[in-house]
């Protein structure tokens, strides 16, 4: 005579079998979303590079941020900026900025490991930190990103960097970071920073000028162009040299 199976455990196979579907269907879908964020992602990032290749950012996070900061401490929102073409900002303001933040931004792309490398071992000595992020990485993160250190944000960093070496050009990328990075308090961009300290068109600045303001790019909200410390000067005096070593540049 044929035995007949349980029907205790035919219910709990029953289960088993139920439990995991559900676990299968739960990892499906988790899959597919996070498949959809990444796709979407990639798709929106890759056109806004692409955007503002052609248009100008009419503004950053930071900008956005430092206004909060400004009505947090009763001060009025300031946000004083004036975009400029490539044309417009002075030759030696070009120098100046690859000079004291860039010196192989022409050569690199996008990253400068030996700038990177030398960073990380100072910064592994001392309390005081230093940046070896190039011009184009300083770019991505005031046009894209939010001001910060994590490790996700500098992996966005790296992204945008590279898709911006793609599809910008050398003079593009110049152009949009001398016209968005903070310059002082509220102010952004050469020509707002050019008569700001100096009362003068950016295609005016003369290289001692030139030099005066691409120092305090570092810490425009604790430091003066028009007011530099010992600290400072000597700064620009290094700045300056390295702007007659350059000499002109090609984009």
């Amino acid at each position: 005579m044929a035995r007949t199976q349980s029907p205790k455990k035919s219910n709990s196979k029953s289960k088993y079998r139920g439990s995991n579907s559900k676990i299968g269907g739960v990892l499906r879908l988790a899959f597919r979303i996070v498949k959809l964020v990444f796709i979407t992602f990639v798709c929106a990032s890759l056109f806004g590079v692409i955007l503002f290749r052609f248009v100008n950012p009419p503004f950053t996070w930071l900008m956005i941020q430092r206004g909060f900061e400004q009505k947090a401490a009763g001060k009025e929102w300031k946000i004083d900026k004036k975009w400029v073409d490539f044309e417009d900002i002075a030759d030696p303001m070009k120098r100046a900025a690859v000079a004291a933040e860039d010196q192989t931004f022409l050569e690199n792309h996008g990253f400068d490991f030996k700038a990177i490398q030398h960073a990380i071992q100072k910064n592994a000595k001392s309390k005081k930190l230093i940046g070896g992020s190039t011009i184009t990485q300083q770019t991505a993160k005031n046009v894209f990103l939010y001001q910060g250190r994590s490790f996700i944000r500098k992996g966005l960093e790296a992204w945008f960097t590279v898709l911006i070496e793609v599809c910008w050009s050398k003079k593009r990328v110049m152009e949009v970071y001398l016209n968005v990075i903070e310059m002082g308090d509220g102010i952004y961009g050469i020509e707002a920073a050019s008569q700001a300290y100096f009362h003068k068109p950016a295609s005016e600045l003369t290289n001692r000028q030139a030099a005066a303001i691409a120092v305090i790019f570092p810490s425009p909200l604790k430091w003066s162009a028009t007011k530099p410390t010992k600290y400072l000067k000597h700064r620009q005096y290094l700045i300056r040299q390295n702007m007659r070593r350059l000499g002109p540049l090609e984009f």
